[in-house]
């Protein structure tokens, strides 16, 4: 099969997972995700995962409980463990082989990030789910997720949305908000359009790395995006 991009690193959102609750994991959500990650690998696609913790946790609303930055943005790491752990049992309870790879050591649950490994991993085919973002505090996971992507040479990031791409304005907010097909990383920049946090996208921008947000809720946008349809909006 002709594949636009062969080796993917796909950024899931921890809220996400939440589905319809407040909180927690929501395993139609999880069963979800497993499903559509299985149909691209099954097409030949190298994956790698970066998960976000914002289900469980999230670092920034440390400050109202008193925790300082960085313990709060550890707590948030600890988050994406669980998500990785989850998502793992998730794909090997439909056949996939998996790899959970955390950037804070705990060996009993996963292993230590080694590049060339996980590069290893990928070429046999194995999901390798990246956790614990980049292992440092005051870096989130759409940092995580541009490092890893470069790291692992990947051909491009997917981001995985409840929306159907980038627009003007929240489109959940704003009914008059349009949305964008195709933008370079000089228009993101001069429209002010948050789609990353500015360190992950200056790392996008800087290695040429393209990213496609697209609607994770649509069950055949995943394989359309990796076969070429145009879904979403790209990034280039």
């Amino acid at each position: 099969m002709d594949l636009k991009y062969k080796r993917v690193l796909l950024k899931l959102s921890g809220e996400s997972l939440m589905g319809d609750q407040s909180f927690g994991i929501d395993s139609k959500m999880l069963g979800h995700y497993a499903r559509q990650i299985k149909s691209i690998v099954d097409c030949g696609v190298e994956l790698a995962v970066v998960i976000g913790g914002g289900n469980i946790y999230r670092g920034l609303q440390a400050k109202e409980s008193g925790i300082e930055r960085v313990q709060g943005d550890y707590m948030g790491m600890l988050a994406t463990c669980i998500n990785g752990l989850a998502l793992q049992g998730a794909l090997e309870h439909i056949g996939m082989y998996t790899r959970l790879i955390s950037a804070v050591e705990m060996l009993q649950i996963a292993e230590p990030y080694i590049r060339r490994r996980a590069i290893r991993h990928l070429e046999k085919g194995r999901v390798v789910i990246f956790s614990a973002g980049t292992g440092s505090p005051y870096f989130t996971t759409d940092s995580a997720a541009a490092l890893r992507a470069n790291e692992i040479n990947a051909d491009v990031i997917l981001k995985g949305t409840r929306v159907d791409g980038i627009y003007s304005a929240d489109p959940e907010k704003d009914p008059n908000a349009t949305k964008f097909d195709n933008l370079s990383f000089s228009e993101v920049i001069s429209q002010n359009l948050n789609i990353m946090d500015m360190t992950a996208f200056t790392m996008c921008q800087e290695n040429n790395l393209p990213i496609v947000v697209f609607d994770i809720g649509e069950d055949s946008n995943l394989v359309d995006i990796v076969k070429g349809v145009h879904v979403g909006t790209l990034v280039a």
